[in-house]
């Protein structure tokens, strides 16, 4: 597997591309990729949207990309290395399938993370290959696409130049492969180490998740709470660690009870660690009365999680924690 995504191209450095639609691209999907790859520094990454303005992130923040699709076509005329394909809100947006068919000709290693599967089959590329996707669109996935064999019990597949990976957490070990592929396995193993993992293993307990009557009975519960919703606030600071932000912000608002919103002193886009811009939901002087104070810490991301996630329990029950890391397809510590 990281043999098969070692970059076909001899320059410096990779280019590595994360594309969204301006409304509704996966949040953890989008930043993840970009703040893990960017931290390891071996390769150049840019964060890119279908049109001119923010991305608007689900479930929650907003950011403001580095360029448009038609502007690193310009900037990069023979092509990325890497496309990476977050889930959005929309699986055959023309902009993204002329680009994704484009850079795939160029010769381009094109990953789809999560529901980003459902972009790439949209586009043709996974057309009688083997893959992978988020356990719930996956049937999804098979129908639409009869030719595609899926894989189980494995976090990321690998068919030619095409990847895929499972649900949203698996952010994290597909972009500590792709440094493995292009720097080596001790890099990766630094990065891992930077973000609190021992290890990113491609294995996967594909039964594990499932829709249940328990996981359907606490989504309906809670969301007939929504006269009583809670806002968590998180405040946006220069250098906050975007791979914990997206991560805290996702989870929480992945509750059917809550909903992470950011502030800042100031309406104007603050740059996190590695660079990516983050435009505040609102600004200090507006009033906060509603808003439940959530920080992020120093920890590592890693840990961060599974914090947010036994925060979640203490606060709204384990059930809750529960169909949040069922969403985020990950396996509670």
């Amino acid at each position: 597997m990281v043999k098969a995504l070692q970059p076909k191209r001899q320059r410096p450095r990779p280019l590595i591309a994360v594309i969204g639609i301006n409304d509704a691209t996966e949040t953890t999907d989008y930043v993840m990729p970009y703040g893990i790859l960017r931290r390891a520094d071996v390769a150049d990454v840019v964060a890119l949207a279908t049109g001119p303005g923010p991305v608007r992130l689900f479930p929650a923040l907003t950011v403001e990309p580095e360029a448009t699709l038609d502007q690193f076509n310009k900037q990069h005329p023979i092509g990325a290395d890497y496309i990476i394909v977050p889930a959005m809100s929309r699986d055959d947006d023309p902009d993204v399938m002329a680009f994704l068919k484009d850079q795939a000709g160029k010769g381009a290693i094109v990953i789809g993370v999560c529901a980003g599967a459902k972009v790439v089959a949209a586009a043709g590329l996974l057309d009688g290959k083997h893959a992978t996707t988020h356990w719930y669109y996956l049937d999804e996935l098979r129908r639409r696409h009869p030719s595609i064999v899926y894989v189980a019990d494995r976090r990321i597949v690998v068919d030619g130049a095409v990847a895929t990976t499972t649900g949203i957490s698996a952010s994290t070990p597909i972009a500590l492969t792709l440094i493995e592929a292009i720097a080596g396995h001790s890099k990766a193993a630094a990065v891992a180490g930077d973000l609190g993992l021992e290890q990113w293993r491609g294995g996967h307990r594909s039964d594990a998740f499932k829709l249940t009557g328990s996981f359907v009975r606490t989504v309906i519960g809670n969301a007939l709470t929504f006269w009583r919703r809670d806002r968590l606030g998180i405040e946006m600071k220069s250098g906050i660690d975007e791979v914990s932000l997206a991560l805290v912000a996702d989870a929480w608002s992945r509750t059917y009870r809550s909903h992470a919103v950011t502030y800042a002193a100031a309406a104007i886009p603050v740059a996190t660690r590695s660079g990516l811009r983050i435009i505040p939901d609102r600004t200090m002087n507006a009033s906060q009365h509603d808003l439940i104070s959530v920080s992020i810490g120093d920890d590592r991301p890693a840990k961060v999680l599974d914090d947010t996630l036994a925060t979640i329990g203490q606060r709204y029950g384990g059930r809750t924690a529960d169909v949040v890391a069922m969403q985020l397809e990950y396996l509670r510590h």
